[in-house]
C-alpha cells in the first residue's frame, strides 16, 4: 500500500493485526456518503455499515477522502467499510450553514496546495483563513498563484511581494497555463508517496493544475468564460489520484466559506507575529482592542503589524470563540435530553411494576 501513501507516521497507527481477516483500503472518492476505495487488489464501490453510521457521534467519524479503512469484500466490485482508522491529520472547516458542526475536507494529508488566481480571485484575508485550517492540523501549506498570464509581469511581481510582506515562510509558486516550466516547478517539489491536497475557491484552476501534473485529462474542467476569465468549476466531489511521480493528490470542490472551528492553534500560528508581540502587552489578559499598554495596538500604529491582518485575526478569533460556545451549548442540550429520556424511561418502568 506504499503507492497509496501507507508510509511514515500512519504506519505507526495501523498494524496488520488491526485488520486481520479483512482488507486495508484507502478512500479515494467520497460522494454523498457513497465511497470508492482502493486496496492492493483493485478499486471498489463501498458503503458504510449501519453500525458505523448509527454509532457515530458526529460526521467527523464518517469516512473521508484520504482515510485508511477496514473493509470486507462483498463481491468483485463492492465492499463494506467496517471502521475508520486513526488519522495523522484532518483538514476541516466549520460546516456551511450548520451551527457547531465541522466538515472534514480530507484526511492524512502532508501538504496543502492553496490555489488562488491572480487578477480576479486573489484575496489575502481568504488566504489567511486557508493557512489557519492547515496549521490547525500540522499540514504544511504551499501557495500556488494561478492564472498569472492574466496580469503583467510587474503586476505578478507586486502581488508576490504583497504576499511575502503579509505572510512569512510560505512558498509561493506562480503558474501560467502557457508556461509549462511553472508546472514542472510544482512537480519537482512533490515527494513520492506523500499526499497533497488542493484547496481554493471555485474556478481558480485546481483541476487544471492536477491535469497538468498528471499530463492527462483525468479531472474534468470546463472552458474559460470570456466574460470573466474564470474556468467554470466542475469538481463536485473529493478525489484522490496517484501521479506519475508517485506523489498523491486530492482535488476538492471550491470553497469560498472557510469558517473557523473551536481550535485556536491554527489562528495563532497564522498570526504568529501578533502572538509574539502580545507577550509585551502590559496585561496578561489583554484583548488587543482598547487596553492601555497594548503592544499589539502600538505595533499597528508603528506599521509593524498590518491593520488588515489585525482585523482578520480578530474576526477569526470571534468565529472560533462563537463556535466553541455553540459546541458547548449543543453538548449541554444533548446531556439534558439524555437525562430527560432516562427519567421518563425510569418513570414508565415504575408504573409498569
Amino acid at each position: 500500500m506504499k503507492h497509496l501513501g501507507f508510509t511514515g507516521p500512519i504506519t505507526s497507527l495501523i498494524s496488520p493485526e488491526d485488520y486481520e481477516g479483512y482488507e486495508l483500503a484507502r478512500v479515494i472518492i467520497e460522494h454523498k456518503e457513497r465511497y470508492t476505495i482502493q486496496t492492493t487488489t483493485g478499486v471498489y464501490s463501498a458503503e458504510i455499515t449501519g453500525n458505523l453510521r448509527y454509532a457515530a457521534q458526529s460526521r467527523l467519524e464518517f469516512p473521508a477522502v484520504g482515510d485508511w479503512v477496514k473493509v470486507t469484500m462483498m463481491d468483485e466490485k463492492t465492499a463494506i467499510i467496517l471502521s475508520v482508522f486513526p488519522r495523522t491529520t484532518i483538514l476541516e472547516r466549520q460546516a456551511v450553514g450548520k451551527q457547531a458542526e465541522t466538515q472534514v475536507i480530507a484526511t492524512n494529508i502532508d501538504y496543502a496546495f492553496i490555489v488562488q488566481a491572480a487578477g480576479q480571485d486573489f484575496n489575502l484575508k481568504r488566504l489567511e483563513r486557508y493557512l489557519a485550517i492547515c496549521y490547525t492540523s500540522n499540514i504544511k501549506p504551499i501557495l500556488l498563484l494561478s492564472k498569472t498570464d492574466l496580469i503583467s509581469d510587474e503586476g505578478k511581481t507586486a502581488l508576490i511581494a504583497q504576499i511575502n510582506e503579509r505572510i512569512k515562510d510560505v512558498p509561493v509558486i506562480p503558474l501560467s497555463i502557457h508556461i509549462s516550466e511553472s508546472f514542472e516547478a510544482v512537480s519537482e517539489i512533490m515527494e513520492a508517496h506523500k499526499t497533497y491536497c488542493f484547496i481554493g475557491s471555485s474556478g481558480v484552476g485546481k483541476s487544471t493544475i492536477v491535469n497538468q501534473l498528471k499530463d492527462e485529462e483525468t479531472l474534468k474542467t470546463s472552458e474559460v468564460s470570456s466574460s470573466n476569465n474564470k474556468g467554470r468549476h466542475t469538481t463536485t466531489h473529493r478525489e484522490l489520484l496517484v501521479l506519475s511521480n508517485q506523489s498523491i493528490v486530492i482535488d476538492t470542490p471550491g470553497m469560498r466559506e472557510i469558517g473557523m472551528t473551536d481550535n485556536a492553534k491554527g489562528i495563532e500560528l497564522t498570526y504568529d507575529e501578533i502572538q509574539e508581540i502580545s507577550k509585551e502587552c502590559k496585561f496578561n489578559d489583554c484583548t488587543h482592542v482598547h487596553e492601555v499598554g497594548c503592544a499589539v495596538l502600538q505595533a499597528i500604529e508603528e506599521g509593524v503589524i498590518s491593520k488588515g491582518a489585525y482585523d482578520n485575526y480578530h474576526k477569526m478569533k470571534r468565529e472560533q470563540l462563537h463556535f466553541s460556545s455553540s459546541v458547548h451549548e449543543k453538548r449541554q442540550r444533548s446531556k439534558s435530553q439524555v437525562k430527560m429520556y432516562r427519567e421518563v424511561q425510569t418513570e414508565r418502568r415504575k408504573r409498569k411494576y
